[in-house]
């Protein structure tokens, strides 16, 4: 984030501790905690409803240039959807969900990693991370960064402007091409890597799951309210992206 900032991406930058580290990790109760601290990114959130296409555009473009600008900053980083080979164990029951997800993994792995479509991504570029102001984004939350394609990233920045299909909401259509605009303005994405967004989103849905998967756990047999309450959200969530990933396996096959 230090070095986006300081090749003029609009990232917020985290703030050093009193030894120079940009990370402390603390030993608890529950393991190792990692902190940081970030300087406030200045603006307010927009909700998609509000999202006008110049700020669409605006939106595009600034994930280009942070997909320009951390080129070979790819030191320590993991590789996107290292918990889909979870799915089968996790769901062994469920032969819809594994053979989509089986198809959209075959698919994956014979997508080429050149260096023009393959690098840095931030992997969570929604409008839920980013502040705007005077029509220009901010964006922070990097804890999702990793090593993927770019147009997985484009994919998953713009879930909440498309359909269960993965493609573009007849809704956000105006948004959704204005994002796309906005990101060719900085860096090329062709014809085929667009295609490719449907397939990203389904990836992008299987990983979730699991992740969903995982924090649900077992519930306690008594739970406090707000506790329960969450894990009814993310039942439904859970609900929500197995139905996409099939969806779209079953589009893909």
């Amino acid at each position: 984030m230090a070095r986006l900032s300081d090749s003029g991406s609009a990232v917020v930058r985290p703030v050093a501790a009193e030894c120079g580290a940009l990370t402390m990790t603390v030993a608890t109760g529950l393991g190792a905690m990692h902190s940081m601290v970030v300087e406030p990114a200045p603006g307010e959130e927009i909700d998609v409803s509000e999202l006008t296409p110049s700020q669409a555009w605006q939106w595009g473009q600034a994930l280009a240039r942070l997909h320009r600008d951390a080129a070979g900053l790819d030191a320590g980083l993991p590789e996107s959807f290292g918990e889909l080979p979870e799915i089968g164990e996790l769901f062994a029951d469920d032969t819809a969900l594994v053979e989509a997800t089986e198809r959209l993994t075959a698919m994956m792995s014979d997508l080429p990693r050149c260096q023009d479509r393959w690098g840095v991504v931030h992997g969570d570029f929604e409008l839920d991370n980013m502040a705007w102001e005077d029509g220009r984004p901010t964006a922070y939350d990097f804890d999702e960064a990793a090593l993927s394609w770019y147009a997985a990233d484009i994919a998953y920045a713009v879930r909440d402007l498309t359909d269960h299909t993965g493609r573009p909401a007849t809704g956000h259509r105006a948004r959704f091409d204005a994002f796309l605009d906005g990101y060719r303005s900085v860096r090329p994405i062709d014809d085929e890597e667009v295609r490719r967004l449907p397939l990203f989103a389904g990836l992008h849905a299987a990983a979730s799951l699991v992740r969903i998967t995982r924090a649900l756990g077992e519930p306690a047999q008594h739970e406090p309210e707000w506790l329960s309450e969450l894990r009814d959200d993310l039942t439904d969530m859970a609900r929500t992206h197995r139905q996409l990933v099939i969806d779209i396996g079953r589009q893909a096959g």
